[in-house]
C-alpha cells in the first residue's frame, strides 16, 4: 500500500519494526536491577488457562516493568511528583523522523553521546523525532542484561540541544538517556521535557514530548528520514510498552 506524505512516497507494507518483542525467557532485555519477565496461564483450582492442560482457550497473565523489560515510551510523569499518563500525552502517532548513528565518546568511566555529535549528526535538520543508534551496534541488545553495566547515554547538554530544535520524541537504543547510576539528578530527561522543578511543574514543560528507550535498529537501516509511527498500549501510567516502526521515505 502506498501513501503521499508531506511530498514523499511511503510504502505501508514495508515496515521496519525497531521494537524489541516481550519473552519470559533468558532473552528477553533487562535493565534497573529487576527479574525477567513472567507470562504464565491463570490458575483457580484445578483450572488451567491453556489448552494443551485441557481449557479451551491460553489465558495468561503477564507481570512486567515497562521502564526495565524492553521498548517503551514515557512522558514527563516519569520523573515528577504529579501523575501524568503517556496515554494523554502521545495523542499522533505518525512523525517525520531522522536516524542517527552515533559512536559514544568515553569520559572518564563513561561512554557519552554529546551535544556536538548529534548536531553534526542532523546537520541543520529539525524533524519531529530523532531515532540514535549507538555504535558499536549488534543483536545482543535484543537480549542483554544491562543492570551495573553503565551503558553509554545522553550528556544534559545534547537533551538540551535536542529539544531547543523542536524535536518531541527521541528514541534511543540505551535503557536510559540519563546515567545509570546518577544519584536521580535524571539531568537529561529533565533537560528534554524542560522541567525545571519535579515538585512544581512550570508551565512551559513539555507535556506532549517522549522519550522512547531500549529499541533496536538493525545494522541493515541506513541514516536518514524516515516516517515513524508510534504506538503504545493505552495504559494510563507515566509509560507503556510501545511499537516504533519506520518506513522508508521516497
Amino acid at each position: 500500500m502506498l501513501a503521499t506524505i508531506e511530498g514523499f512516497t511511503v510504502n505501508l507494507s514495508q515496515p521496519i519494526d525497531i521494537s524489541i518483542p516481550l519473552t519470559n525467557d533468558e532473552n528477553n532485555p533487562i535493565a534497573w536491577y529487576i527479574d525477567k519477565p513472567v507470562i504464565e496461564p491463570v490458575k483457580m483450582d484445578d483450572w488451567v488457562g491453556k489448552v494443551s492442560e485441557g481449557s479451551s482457550t491460553n489465558f495468561n497473565n503477564i507481570f512486567f516493568n515497562p521502564h526495565g523489560h524492553g521498548t517503551h515510551t514515557e512522558c514527563l510523569g516519569h520523573i515528577t511528583r504529579d501523575f501524568y499518563s503517556v496515554n494523554q500525552a502521545l495523542k499522533q502517532f505518525f512523525f517525520m523522523a531522522e536516524l542517527v548513528s552515533v559512536l559514544p565518546e568515553a569520559q572518564d568511566e563513561d561512554f557519552v553521546i554529546t551535544k556536538a555529535q548529534i548536531e553534526k549528526a542532523l546537520n541543520g535538520k529539525s524533524p519531529e523525532a530523532i531515532v540514535i543508534r549507538t555504535l558499536p551496534n549488534d543483536s545482543s541488545k535484543t537480549s542483554k542484561n544491562y543492570s551495573n553495566t553503565n551503558p553509554p547515554y545522553l550528556e544534559e547538554a545534547a537533551a538540551t540541544f535536542i529539544r531547543e530544535c523542536g524535536i518531541k520524541h527521541l528514541l534511543i537504543d540505551m535503557p536510559s538517556v540519563d546515567r545509570e547510576n546518577d544519584e536521580g539528578r535524571l539531568v537529561s530527561h529533565k533537560a528534554f521535557w524542560n522541567v525545571k522543578d519535579i515538585n512544581n511543574l512550570n508551565a512551559d514543560a513539555r507535556h506532549d514530548a517522549t522519550i522512547t528507550e531500549m529499541i533496536y535498529v538493525n545494522d541493515e537501516v541506513k541514516d536518514g528520514s524516515y516516517l515513524l509511527n508510534l504506538q503504545i498500549a493505552s495504559f494510563e501510567n507515566d509509560a507503556s510498552p510501545s511499537k516504533p516502526v519506520l518506513y522508508k521515505l521516497s
